[in-house]
């Protein structure tokens, strides 16, 4: 292949990194990063305002537990002085909401009350983050695809400056996603009954679908916010010195400052998205450095092999254009085909899968761009002095 003048990208590729992190450094001051539940004490509650179409109860003395997908509903019977058993009910026989009911009532004990009779079977849920436990409280089954509030309602419902809210799908289909910032010593119980009970005065209580809660304490978020810096500055160290043990000391910080400059690249989209920063967006920063490391050393391994081979050469930066000329091939097709696999987690999956996705499509191109640009420019300027001959004892002698 065709030896590519590389080192002419150098200086403009370091500026535009440098204004890239500045502006995510900007953004970091400015916007702050939107930490998830994981790094970050509070509540996050997802919610659905909907009429039920149907309620059921349950007057005997089993335990009956109810589960709803989108093609059966399960009854699971257990107990004692009962047989335990599961009673099945197929959507695609039981087409509606009346039907159901007629299958249903035929429990002892068990009594469906139908609002909507004509409602489509497969689109229903439950309020299953508080039970799916059938007892003599009302159980409220859901419609799909029939919200008519919007965030400004939740918003005047809670009335609370320190919440933040967020629509989760669109139109009719769409819930809500409430997040709520608590401090040390407060309970989860305490918190979510104050949020719930604005909901329930608002828009009625049997009308307010729990969808999913999560709470995590301020001790808890501190702690795992401490171990996950730990954890990287260690991942960092640790490759580092592999890097040294393999390679000359500029050659290991090099691959270094590659990581650290995808870190930070990261970091910027996502303070600028405002992406959740979770556990999971946390993984996607980790697998990162670890494939920008490989692609790293497979290019400072190239290097290394030149350095014995180019005897002739009069500046490094040959050496340099020569290496990343043997490897560009190799560097731009790992990345394309992985990227393939990545897109695809983005485009077919949702919730934290879709964020870890995005996240790593940022991260593989900044990682390939790190490898040519940036940790190759590094070992320039610290090489800017080299000369031919001390440059082939010099690898002999250091690199092997």
């Amino acid at each position: 292949m065709k030896t590519m003048k590389f080192n002419k990208g150098f200086v403009p590729c370091v500026i535009l990194s440098c204004v890239i992190i500045l502006f995510g450094l900007a953004g970091l001051f400015t916007k702050g990063i939107n930490l998830g539940l994981d790094f970050k004490a509070g509540l996050i509650e997802e919610v659905r305002i909907a009429e039920p179409v149907a309620d059921i109860v349950y007057n005997g003395s089993a335990k009956l537990s109810l589960d709803l997908s989108a093609g059966q509903m399960d009854i699971v019977i257990t107990g004692a002085g009962t047989e335990n058993e599961t009673r099945s009910f197929n959507f695609a026989v039981l087409k509606t909401v009346s039907e159901l009911a007629a299958e249903v009532n035929k429990i002892d004990g068990v009594k469906m009350n139908v609002r909507n009779g004509s409602y489509d079977t497969t689109k229903l849920f439950l309020n299953s983050a508080v039970t799916n436990q059938l007892t003599k409280n009302l159980m409220y089954i859901y419609p799909a695809g029939t919200s008519e509030v919007t965030t400004d309602d939740l918003r005047a419902a809670l009335g609370e400056s320190g919440m933040n809210i967020k629509q989760l799908g669109s139109g009719a289909d769409a819930s809500y996603q409430i997040r709520m910032s608590v401090s040390e010593g407060d309970s989860q119980n305490d918190v979510q009954v104050a949020v719930n009970e604005k909901l329930y005065g608002k828009f009625h209580k049997e009308n307010v679908a729990i969808v999913k809660t999560d709470f995590i304490g301020a001790g808890s978020s501190k702690s795992t916010t401490i171990k996950s810096i730990i954890m990287f500055v260690l991942v960092v160290l640790l490759i580092w010195g592999y890097a040294a043990l393999r390679f000359h000391w500029d050659f290991a910080l090099g691959s270094v400052v590659a990581l650290i400059h995808d870190t930070l690249i990261m970091l910027a989209f996502i303070t600028w998205t405002q992406m959740e920063f979770s556990s999971t967006v946390l993984a996607a920063v980790l697998t990162i450095v670890g494939y920008s490391i490989n692609a790293t050393v497979v290019i400072l391994d190239r290097v290394r092999y030149n350095m014995r081979l180019m005897k002739e050469v009069k500046s490094f930066n040959e050496i340099l254009n020569q290496s990343l000329s043997d490897t560009f091939v190799r560097s731009v097709l790992t990345t394309v085909t992985t990227l393939f696999a990545v897109i695809s987690l983005y485009v077919f999956t949702t919730g934290s899968i879709k964020d870890f996705a995005l996240a790593m499509i940022v991260g593989l191109i900044s990682g390939m761009y790190s490898s040519i640009f940036i940790s190759s420019a590094f070992i320039s300027a610290s090489r800017r002095n080299w000369r031919p001959e001390y440059g082939v004892h010099h690898s002999l002698k250091n690199d092997d």
